[in-house]
């Protein structure tokens, strides 16, 4: 398959973006945001994300984490995919940028290539896109710290032109992810440095 009809098989997949939605976002907050290190907390009125500064979400769909975001400073999210309408509207009403790019491109977007983010959020992600190593090598030259979440060992389908390995993620990242074995693959997850990291 080609990169545009891997992006025709995910619109397919959203569908609605309703129950699609609510099941990226289980999968959201049992997995990614704990494995990512994200300060979630729970309360009568749900799940929160606790965070501060400019945070850039790539690939972060119609149902980001930053849309339960609080404490940020900028919110941007970048995504090359068509989703409903009213999930465009939904980030708009939350002061949350959103900008239709695939994340190889993101450093021709003015509002992003001029800024220095504090955190670059990938997770679930770098199956789908075209070159995975390129959306990493650009989110370093922007941010200060990158939080990543992704399958490894999972194969290539539809959708999912990568087969993302351990050592090669390793290796765009600059550190070591942690890894866990699963049924069905692993889960590949860690924190690291991009080029404007404060010591």
């Amino acid at each position: 398959m080609s990169w545009n009809e891997d992006q025709e098989w995910e619109k397919d997949w959203w569908g609605n973006c309703q129950s699609t939605g609510y099941a990226e976002r289980t999968k959201q907050l049992d997995t990614y945001a704990p494995r990512m290190n994200l300060d979630l907390r729970y309360d009568s009125q749900g799940a929160h994300v606790y965070t501060s500064g400019k945070i850039l979400d790539i690939g972060g769909g119609p149902v980001s984490l930053l849309l339960i975001a609080e404490g940020w400073d900028k919110a941007v999210v970048v995504d090359p995919c068509d989703y409903p309408e009213w999930t465009e509207v939904r980030y708009k009403n939350m002061n949350i940028s959103l900008f239709k790019e695939q994340g190889e491109r993101i450093l021709q977007i003015p509002e992003i290539a001029d800024e220095i983010f504090d955190e670059v959020w990938i997770y679930n992600v770098l199956q789908h896109v075209d070159d995975p190593y390129k959306v990493i090598s650009n989110a370093k030259k922007v941010s200060k710290l990158i939080r990543v979440f992704d399958w490894l060992d999972i194969g290539v389908t539809p959708g999912h032109p990568h087969n993302l390995t351990e050592s090669e993620m390793n290796a765009w990242l600059g550190g070591v992810g942690k890894v866990v074995a699963r049924e069905r693959g692993k889960e590949y997850f860690g924190i690291f440095l991009g080029d404007h990291f404060e010591k």
